[in-house]
């Protein structure tokens, strides 16, 4: 996936910070929520970064594998308590063995940190040929028509966190090409030494009609698109199932 360009998920410095600068993961209640509905006893979380979602998953008893490109974050994931529970890959969509899950999930930036449209169709495709007939797929997006980019400012963005062992951390994301549907930022993170870890991000702004005629494309039926709960009017949470 494109998301293998991204130093922020590849640069084990960064890859150590990512959880503690971005604690408030309560977005993935949602999922926990979709995931109980569906009745799902196997999930496949898809650029599962440094294995959140995958661990409270897999705390609940169920069969959770997670694949990330990033060796980097899954080696964080490797890491905390539970993770003995999950199946870890090195990869994505496009690599994985045989599976026959519940249910795909797609969280956060994974699905539009896929830029490319022969990596999307990629991703689509393998995600398809995970699931179970009956199974769902669950993949959120931006609401590009918010444009939710120009809040990507360093003055908006900037803030400094305590960090154990490490000391005062000190991070901003800001713009660096607005060209939609694709938008690139780049993130700084300075160490209390005055060292500097920047990663240069590009993310793919999908439209309701764009995703719904690209799963439907790949042989999904779309059964609902949902608001995300904790950004209203923002997201769009697509719930697609392999027929």
């Amino acid at each position: 996936m494109d998301i293998e360009r991204d130093a922020g998920f590849h640069d084990p410095r960064l890859a150590a910070l990512y959880d503690v600068l971005d604690p408030d993961r309560s977005d993935l209640d949602a999922y926990l929520a979709i995931v109980a509905e569906r009745s799902a006893r196997s999930v496949l979380d898809l650029g599962c970064g440094t294995g959140t979602l995958a661990l409270l998953l897999a705390a609940r008893g169920l069969d959770v594998v997670g694949v990330d490109p990033a060796a980097a974050s899954l080696e964080v994931a490797r890491g905390k308590p539970g993770a003995a529970a999950v199946r870890w890959l090195c990869g994505d969509a496009s690599t994985l063995p045989p599976l026959a899950v519940d249910l795909v999930t797609m969280t956060g930036n994974a699905a539009q940190a896929i830029i490319s449209p022969a990596a999307w169709s990629a991703t689509l495709a393998g995600v398809r040929a995970a699931l179970r007939p009956g199974g769902t797929f669950v993949v959120e997006t931006r609401e590009p028509a918010r444009q939710g980019w120009r809040e990507w400012t360093r003055d908006r963005s900037s803030t400094s966190t305590e960090v154990a062992g490490v000391g005062l951390v000190v991070s901003w994301h800001e713009l660096t090409e607005v060209a939609p549907p694709l938008v690139s930022f780049r993130s700084t993170c300075v160490l209390p030494d005055g060292v500097e870890l920047v990663s240069d991000s590009t993310l793919r702004f999908r439209d309701r009609a764009g995703v719904t005629a690209d799963l439907e494309a790949h042989g999904y039926v779309v059964d609902e698109v949902r608001g995300a709960p904790d950004r209203p009017g923002r997201e769009l949470v697509f719930l697609a199932r392999r027929p």
